[in-house]
């Protein structure tokens, strides 16, 4: 007589294989395979993968019936949506996520709290070369962004905001903030990784979140 799974084990083998039905269809998988690098939005992946609204609204659906990736208001543009990728159901399920080739430059409004804490994060915690830039950047640093790096054993004391020109060749952009990724036309290759602005609540926990969800983001593309 064959083992029967309690309730829970049951439960837990239909959502592995709602996420195996969901990643069953090449165009899917391709979409979570994108969306391990990048935030998009639905216009994006309809554009990078050409096909009409409709059927990317169909795969969308499948993917967050799986509990595979989340829809989200925009942060800049409030008609706006994005969708992320929940990487912890997906395990060990073989996505793919890109390690970039190159130097990287995070890129966010002010260029005083998001893109620095990424650029120092990244150095940090990969060796390779980064930098920051803003569309509209400020005066300085956020004291915020530059306790949340002491915290973590990084140093922005002297950091300045600094605009946003011309992109090196080889240069891998990620745009750290809505807002700036709206407002720049993004390259078929660059990055978007939606963070919140940590300044509008100014708490040690908004900025240490920020921090959370970088380093998240870093290891995801370096493994």
């Amino acid at each position: 007589m064959g083992l029967e799974p309690t309730e829970s084990g049951r439960l837990e083998l239909e959502r592995r294989a709602a996420i195996h039905a969901a990643l069953g269809e090449p165009v899917r998988l391709a979409i979570v395979d994108d969306l391990a690098v990048s935030d998009r939005s639905p216009k994006e992946l309809s554009e990078r993968f050409a096909i009409p609204t409709n059927l990317l609204a169909h795969h969308l659906d499948i993917l967050d019936s799986a509990g595979v990736i989340e829809r989200f208001v925009s942060a800049g543009d409030k008609r706006r949506r994005y969708v992320r990728l929940v990487s912890k159901p997906l395990g060990a399920l073989g996505v793919g996520a890109g390690r970039p080739a190159g130097p990287v430059v995070f890129v966010c409004s002010h260029n005083s709290a998001r893109s620095q804490l990424a650029a120092a994060l990244w150095h940090a915690r990969t060796g390779e070369a980064a930098r920051s830039a803003g569309t509209h950047p400020a005066d300085a640093v956020h004291p915020g962004a530059v306790a949340a790096a002491q915290r973590i054993g990084l140093d922005l004391v002297d950091a300045r905001p600094s605009l946003l020109g011309p992109i090196d060749e080889g240069e891998l952009v990620v745009t750290v903030c809505d807002r700036a990724h709206e407002e720049l036309v993004p390259g078929d290759d660059w990055w978007h990784w939606s963070l919140p602005d940590p300044i509008e609540d100014g708490s040690d926990d908004a900025f240490d979140t920020v921090v959370t969800g970088l380093e998240h983001r870093i290891r995801s593309v370096w493994n």
